[in-house]
């Protein structure tokens, strides 16, 4: 018997994060977060959703017909089921992200995911959720996000970087929080940081703005 899912959206967008930005990608995003982000862009997906099976689930996203699939939430982690799903996408061929808010262990997914975690700056709030082994359980092509409410979160994030060497590691990609932190003021603090971290803009947001689904 097939697994269940609370499943709040399922849609075909462009990539607009990580370093895939930019490619056709089909989205799953899960039902359910026990972190409230102070800047949180997805609070649709706290609650609601539908039930849905790993089957109904897996055909629906494998029906969009793109190589690149994100499963993000609220926090899919949070739910079982989702190691099912993951699995499922990655034997169809699919190339699988992952998007975690780094509060959940990343022990259980499967190697073969493109894990993408987030660390939470003092602007979110949500610092003290940030578990420290998943740092030591990403691979090489795993990346670390940082979204940063002001210069304060700035100087936080590139010290947490810097001191545990992250950006020798992994792609480290440093995010403006939309409407507060302007983005020309993040990419200059970036250029003259002397680390190679790279600066991460919402594409989907320039395009379509803050719309659900795409």
């Amino acid at each position: 018997m097939s697994s269940v899912l609370r499943v709040t959206e399922i849609f075909r967008s462009i990539q607009g994060e990580s370093t895939r930005a930019g490619f056709p990608c089909a989205f799953i995003r899960l039902t359910g977060c026990a972190l409230r982000c102070v800047w949180c862009d997805s609070a649709y997906a706290f609650h609601g959703g539908a039930a849905m099976t790993v089957d109904e689930a897996a055909r629906k996203v494998l029906e969009l017909e793109t190589d690149l699939v994100e499963v993000t939430g609220g926090e899919p982690l949070e739910q079982d089921a989702v190691h099912d799903l993951i699995g499922r996408l990655l034997d169809a061929g699919k190339t699988v992200l992952l998007e975690t808010g780094g509060h959940v262990s990343i022990d259980r997914v499967d190697p073969r995911v493109v894990k993408i975690v987030d660390v939470k700056a003092p602007g979110s709030g949500m610092e003290h959720a940030n578990l420290a082994e998943n740092l030591d359980r990403l691979s090489a092509r795993d990346e670390l996000k940082f979204v940063l409410a002001d210069r304060r979160d700035f100087d936080w994030a590139l010290e947490f970087v810097s001191r545990r060497g992250l950006d020798r590691r992994n792609t480290v990609t440093f995010s403006p929080v939309w409407d507060s932190l302007p983005a020309a003021e993040l990419a200059a603090w970036i250029r003259d940081s002397g680390r190679p971290i790279r600066l991460g803009l919402q594409l989907h947001k320039l395009l379509w703005g803050e719309v659900p689904g795409r």
